[in-house]
């Protein structure tokens, strides 16, 4: 049945005459007698029946009036729902991060969300090497990368991108080390020292390699494992000397000091996303990352 022929027969219902129906719908009358003919012809039932000068619904028409009625009604809800969906934040959303980005930035930033938009369900999906490709493929929304500029990340054409900070990357080397005494440290006076990476082949290691070669240092290594706890472990030990994030820093054991470098190393933080993919879900997204890096930014600089 189609679905001005039953706005027109409600309208007839509703007021009574077919001119009356004509006027509320602001068609002639015999357009409204024509898609009530066309509406008889496609339910098999005699909808109108002549009463003096005018017509009135028969039975059939009453019972198809109650229906069309309810019809109209629940297409008007559905229009208000999705006119709502323009202004209110809902749904899921799902986010991937680097691990220290995972675990500094996006609890805080997820508890931002949580707060704003009670509708919305953000959910981390994916995290370290995988979070570009997969942005780019549609298994997420929004990632949140680093790059080191020794070795910048190349985001793809595809991806949108804002900054959200800057982070250091500090030494960390054993307490018995010749300059473990000093505030901050060339890279190049560390040739011959052994060093602890992220694990082989990642990108990771190829920033800390690509850092050091900088320097003139070409790392050997004495752990590979992807877990900052372990390879400050390693720095305690004296075994190794590691590159380490201040972002999500893992509690520093003894028998380690921090140092500076000079210059200074440093990673940029961003949030992606895929470029004309910017729903509301993931413009939020986006926002709660941004005040949670002024909130950590702020912090930082008071420290």
């Amino acid at each position: 049945m189609n679905l001005d022929r039953l706005r027109a027969l409600h309208a007839v219902s509703v007021h009574g005459s077919v001119a009356g129906a004509a006027d509320a719908l602001h068609v002639t009358p015999s357009g409204v007698s024509q898609q009530l003919a066309k509406l008889e012809r496609e339910t098999g039932h005699r909808l109108l029946e002549p009463q003096g000068r005018g017509v009135r619904l028969t039975r059939a028409g009453h019972v198809l009036a109650e229906h069309a009625a309810r019809v109209l009604e629940q297409l008007s809800a559905a229009r208000a729902d999705l006119d709502g969906l323009r202004e209110e934040i809902v749904g899921p959303v799902r986010l991937g991060a680097f691990m220290t980005a995972a675990r500094a930035v996006l609890p805080p930033a997820l508890t931002v969300l949580r707060d704003r938009y009670p509708g919305l369900t953000p959910t981390l999906d994916g995290e370290a090497e995988c979070v570009l490709p997969a942005l780019v493929r549609g298994d997420l929304d929004v990632a949140v990368v680093e790059s080191w500029d020794t070795l910048p990340t190349p985001i793809p054409g595809a991806v949108s991108h804002t900054l959200l900070f800057s982070d250091v990357i500090d030494l960390a080397l054993p307490a018995g080390h010749p300059l473990a005494r000093r505030r901050a440290a060339d890279l190049g006076e560390l040739g011959g020292t052994a060093w602890a990476s992220w694990s082989a082949g990642t990108r990771c290691e190829e920033q800390l390699v690509q850092t050091l070669r900088e320097h003139h240092v070409e790392p050997v290594f004495a752990c590979r494992v992807a877990d900052y706890s372990t390879q400050l472990a390693f720095v305690a030990a004296g075994l190794a000397a590691a590159l380490l994030p201040r972002l999500g820093r893992d509690p520093v054991p003894a028998g380690v000091r921090i140092l500076g470098t000079r210059p200074v190393v440093r990673r940029k933080v961003y949030a992606a996303w895929r470029a004309g993919a910017a729903s509301p879900a993931v413009g939020a997204c986006v926002e709660a990352l941004k005040s949670v890096a002024e909130r950590m930014t702020g912090e930082a600089h008071a420290g």
